[in-house]
């Protein structure tokens, strides 16, 4: 059996229980959901498009507007030595985060889509040619797929995806053998599916790779701010995440790579910051992070993800992942309970979201009606079209959940759909 996260078993994560929170507390740090929406309570079931933001990290961004801003690196004012301090500073605790070895192992980036888009754009322009393979999986966000589609068609290269098994969303890995193989000079896959809430096997397929020559980049998106991620028992070349979807603000990003694959890479864009000396005829760059981040950098949200980190940190990375996949257990069986409704993904061992359909019913009316009862959840392709054409449907309506969620909110949902399936049976 594949081992679903942190290389652990799952016997290994009973003996680590989740220590007593109290959620009810912690939901109180996201002033946003204290609210209505058409005269209804919140209820936000939406955290994997982009989660809320805990009062620390608001707060943490306008101390850093109103005391410390500056442009980074380039000042010696002490406004500029605050900024640069704070910058670094959250390079670092991004790299503690991690477990990366060096803060140099991490670029900021403004988010997933363009850290991938940075490795495919170097990496992949140097190191990919005419009929080389690039594999990734038909769980893939269009974030990990439409790049590689690009680059294969540049170079002239093969783009293969390990398949997924239908509704139950795992992948077909008794396909490994056939499809990583010594060709493959990239093997990109997502950590956690934005769509079935299927948990791959990083460490496993990083090692498979190795073991044939590949390099890998995880899509850990998903995974990041809900799960513990540690790039050495991964051993990944490349992992990728965007603030937003960790309680941080959205614009900032992160990039980690090895030292050796940053080594291997041109810069991605230049200007400004990322260069050692410039003469009339040519220019000399410097190496990663640096020679990565051309111009100003997003300074206030460099502050924000730092904030965001330790308050993760602070209620346990290994707590949060429980309680998000308790409340997708509970959801998937309540769903399962209800007659005319089609669930997507694992039935059990997964993440903290759940995709489903009721029968004759577009995802965009259950989605608009359930926003009438005041619940905010994701309908549509999810960033995943070709996915939803292999299970046959356009779209699918999505409930993902955060720390910050509760059963009684989802018994709120059942509520809905039991509403809506009432309202179209008639």
């Amino acid at each position: 059996m594949w081992l679903p996260l942190f290389a652990a078993s799952m016997h290994d994560l009973a003996k680590h229980a989740p220590a007593a929170i109290d959620w009810a507390a912690l939901r109180r740090d996201f002033p946003i959901l204290n609210q209505e929406v058409h005269g209804k309570p919140l209820v936000y079931l939406d955290s994997a498009a982009s989660s809320q933001k805990p009062r620390q990290v608001i707060d943490a961004i306008v101390h850093y507007y109103e005391h410390d801003h500056s442009n980074v690196h380039r000042g010696i004012h002490e406004l500029s030595n605050r900024a640069t301090a704070a910058y670094e500073g959250a390079r670092e605790r991004t790299a503690r985060f991690l477990n990366a070895n060096t803060p140099e192992e991490i670029v900021f980036t403004r988010g997933t889509t363009e850290s991938i888009n940075l490795v495919a754009a170097t990496w992949g322009e140097r190191h990919v040619g005419a009929g080389d393979h690039i594999l990734i999986t038909e769980l893939e966000h269009h974030a990990n797929l439409i790049p590689w589609q690009q680059l294969a068609r540049r170079k002239g290269a093969e783009l293969l995806y390990i398949p997924v098994q239908g509704d139950n969303g795992r992948l077909d890995l008794s396909r490994l053998d056939e499809l990583l193989t010594p060709k493959v000079k990239l093997f990109a896959f997502t950590h956690i599916s934005n769509t079935m809430g299927t948990v791959n096997p990083a460490a496993e397929l990083c090692r498979r790779a190795r073991e044939v020559g590949a390099v890998t980049l995880v899509d850990a998106a998903q995974s990041a701010g809900h799960c513990l991620v540690d790039v050495q028992e991964i051993g990944c070349d490349f992992l990728v995440f965007s603030g937003h979807k960790i309680l941080g603000p959205t614009g900032i990003g992160v990039l980690y790579g090895k030292p050796e694959r940053f080594a291997e890479m041109p810069p991605y864009q230049t200007g400004g910051e990322m260069i050692v000396s410039v003469d009339w005829h040519e220019a000399k760059f410097k190496p990663a992070p640096h020679g990565f981040e051309a111009g100003t950098p997003h300074v206030a949200g460099a502050v924000g993800l730092h904030a965001a980190m330790d308050y993760l940190d602070d209620v346990g990375r290994r707590n949060i992942w429980e309680h998000d996949r308790d409340l997708a257990a509970y959801t998937y069986t309540r769903l399962s309970e209800l007659p005319g409704v089609r669930l997507f993904g694992p039935g059990t061992d997964r993440a903290g979201l759940v995709s489903f359909l009721l029968e004759d019913v577009h995802a965009h009316d259950l989605v608009t009606m359930a926003d009438g009862h005041g619940i905010a959840l994701r309908g549509g392709h999810h960033c995943n079209q070709p996915l939803h054409r292999k299970l046959g449907v356009k779209s699918s309506a999505r409930a993902s959940f955060y720390f910050y969620n509760t059963r009684e909110e989802v018994d709120k949902l059942i509520e809905s759909v039991e509403k809506i399936r009432a309202f179209f049976a008639r």
